[in-house]
């Protein structure tokens, strides 16, 4: 079933993905499961700044901005 991962950085922006897993520690992924990125959580990437990082996703009704070092740290199904 891994192999149909990605990480959440590789989305593409308008794509919608399921969180599967969280390869972060300590207060880093505290941070992500506060933001409700647990397990089956919806994320879609909405846009990229002009520089590429951070990314604007939607999660759970809310619009976050991850750098690209954070989003790399969750592994995403595509919808």
């Amino acid at each position: 079933m891994e192999k149909n991962l990605i990480l959440l950085y590789n989305l593409p922006v308008g794509s919608c993905g399921r969180v599967k897993k969280l390869t972060a520690k300590g207060n880093i992924r505290r941070r992500m499961l506060d933001l409700g990125l647990i397990e089956e959580t919806q994320v879609e990437a909405l846009r990229k700044s002009p520089s590429g990082d951070p990314t604007a996703y939607q999660i759970r009704g809310a619009v976050i901005a991850l750098r690209s070092e954070e989003a790399s740290k969750i592994m995403v199904e595509m919808c």
